[in-house]
C-alpha cells in the first residue's frame, strides 16, 4: 500500500441485522486497499458501544428494534459519525427522515458492486452521494403534481391524516379549532388544485403517503436475526 493510500485509509462501521447483507458487503470491500469494514452492529448502540474509531457509518433504513431512521443517524451524528444509508427498501417516507436528520446519501442494495463502492468512498471521505432516488424521495414523486404545502400545513396534515381529530390536532399543535380547520379547507383546495382532490380524510391519508408526509404501511418482518460476528469478517 502506497503513502498516499495509507493516508486515505477509512475504516468503516455498518449497522445491519441481516447476516446475508452483512457478509455481502464485507466481501465489497475486502479487496479495496483504502476502505475497511471494521464493526457492525445490528442497532446504533450496539455499533457504537465497541468504541472503535471510523470515519463512516453505513445504516440500514429498516431494522428490526424498530428505532427510525432520523433517531439512528441523529444518535451516529451526536457521536461524531457521518452516515451512508443503504438500503433496498423504497419507502419515500424513511429516506425522507433520514435526509432530514442529515445522512450523506442513500445506496440501493441492488446496485451494481462499483456503485456501492464509490458511494462508500465519497461518503468516508465526506462528500455527499446524490443519487436519483435519493433526490426523488426528497423531492417527492416527479409523476405527482406539487400541491405547495407550507410547513405549517404540512404537520397538520401529518397529524390529522393519521388519524388524530381535529381538536386534537389543535391541542397537539397549539392552533385553536377553527384555524386547523382552515388549514384543512386550504390544504383540501390544494390538493384539488394539483388534479389530486382529497375531499375525505382517507383521500388525505393516500395524499400524505404520496407525498412522503406519513408512511407506506408495511407489514412487520418478526424473522430478521443476524448472528455475524467480528471475526466473521476477517
Amino acid at each position: 500500500m502506497s503513502e498516499q493510500t495509507a493516508s486515505q485509509h477509512r475504516r468503516i462501521g455498518l449497522v445491519e441485522d441481516h447476516e446475508s447483507v452483512a457478509i455481502g458487503l464485507s466481501v465489497m470491500l475486502k479487496d479495496e486497499p483504502d476502505l475497511e469494514l471494521v464493526c457492525i452492529g445490528t442497532t446504533v448502540s450496539e455499533l457504537l458501544a465497541q468504541n472503535v474509531t471510523l470515519d463512516l457509518a453505513i445504516l440500514d433504513l429498516r431494522l428490526a428494534d424498530g428505532s427510525s431512521p432520523k433517531s439512528n443517524v441523529e444518535q451516529l451524528r451526536t457521536a461524531g459519525l457521518e452516515t451512508l444509508i443503504f438500503t433496498g427498501a423504497e419507502n419515500p417516507f424513511l429516506v425522507r427522515s433520514a435526509a432530514r436528520a442529515g445522512v450523506l446519501g442513500v445506496v440501493r442494495k441492488s446496485e451494481p458492486t462499483a456503485v456501492v463502492v464509490d458511494a462508500i468512498r465519497a461518503a468516508a471521505s465526506g462528500g455527499q452521494v446524490v443519487t436519483t432516488e435519493w433526490a426523488a424521495a426528497i423531492d417527492g414523486d416527479p409523476g405527482l403534481d406539487e400541491v405547495g404545502l407550507s410547513p405549517r400545513q404540512l404537520e397538520v396534515l401529518e397529524l390529522y391524516a393519521s388519524g388524530e381529530k381535529a381538536d386534537r390536532v389543535a391541542r397537539l399543535t397549539g392552533l385553536a379549532p377553527q384555524t386547523v380547520n382552515d388549514y384543512l379547507q386550504r390544504i383540501r383546495q390544494k390538493y384539488a388544485a394539483a388534479g389530486r382532490p382529497a375531499p375525505t380524510k382517507t383521500d388525505l391519508y393516500k395524499r400524505a403517503v404520496e407525498d412522503g408526509v406519513l408512511p407506506i404501511p408495511e407489514r412487520r418482518d418478526f424473522g430478521r436475526n443476524l448472528t455475524l460476528t467480528n471475526n466473521d469478517l476477517q
